[in-house]
């Protein structure tokens, strides 16, 4: 495998009852060539996920943990990762799920891709090369209709704008204002996809063959995919008071329950 990145990179895990997977995607990731180092996110799993990201860490001074109180959401959990690759001076910032739906041993192309000059590289499965193994089809046609929803409304030219394996370059990460991000869960992506076209950085697409994961459950439901059509929404009618009308829909809802009760 020939290297072409220069530098240090960081690729951020965000878990949540992955005690199935962790230890053989850790050993699969320090595998790779390169000065790669790993953060696990563990929104306190209660499988025993986060014990077992600190007995790794714990042999390997590559890996480090981050523990949180509770499970609070994909997008906090890449936007801590961010912040923390930030502070400590890595070149690449990458994102990928536990769950072995995405290789590690693609991450040396995102890193390629990145290096050679684009300012986000999406490990897709929406471009010539790219596949989808083994989703049930309503996740797929979701998928789909968020994606084209995404470059019809948004514009997004990205083919995978909800894909979760990503490599960023820090300046990216420096410019845009990561804690103004409205967004959370798998709807942070297609964020993120929208304000780094925006801000006029350059997206390449590396192909990918994504494959539904085998062990654990998946953490998609119903919830999430109303969030990523909202978000989809929100950024179309970016001129419109999101948060205001978001606080006073949940103020008028808690108010509602109060009334209920007595």
């Amino acid at each position: 495998m020939t290297m072409l990145w220069p530098g240090r990179a960081l690729m951020i895990v965000p878990t949540y009852n992955e005690r199935e997977n962790l230890a053989r995607l850790v050993g699969r990731l320090r595998a790779l060539p390169g000065d790669i180092a790993l953060l696990i996110v563990d929104d306190a799993s209660p499988d025993g996920t986060g014990a077992i990201a600190d007995a790794i860490a714990a042999c390997d001074p590559h890996v480090h943990v981050l523990h949180r109180s509770g499970k609070l959401g994909l997008g906090t959990a890449y936007r801590a990762g961010f912040h923390y690759g930030i502070e400590h001076g890595y070149e690449y910032i990458c994102t990928m799920d536990a769950d072995f739906s995405h290789s590690p041993e693609s991450l040396p192309a995102l890193l390629d891709l990145a290096a050679s000059g684009y300012d986000l590289v999406i490990g897709s499965r929406y471009v010539s090369g790219g596949a989808v193994v083994g989703s049930p089809p309503l996740r797929k046609f979701i998928s789909y209709a968020a994606n084209a929803l995404a470059h019809t409304l948004l514009g997004v030219a990205a083919r995978d704008c909800t894909a979760g394996f990503r490599c960023y370059r820090r300046q990216v990460l420096e410019t845009i204002d990561l804690d103004a991000i409205f967004s959370s869960g798998y709807s942070f992506l297609i964020e993120m996809a929208f304000l780094v076209e925006r801000a006029g950085f350059r997206i390449g697409e590396v192909p990918i063959t994504f494959v539904n994961r085998t062990e654990g459950a998946s953490k998609i439901n119903k919830r999430e995919i109303y969030k990523a059509m909202y978000t989809i929404l929100r950024l179309r009618t970016r001129s419109l008071p999101w948060e205001r009308i978001m606080a006073a829909y949940h103020q008028r809802s808690r108010t509602r329950s109060i009334d209920q009760m007595e």
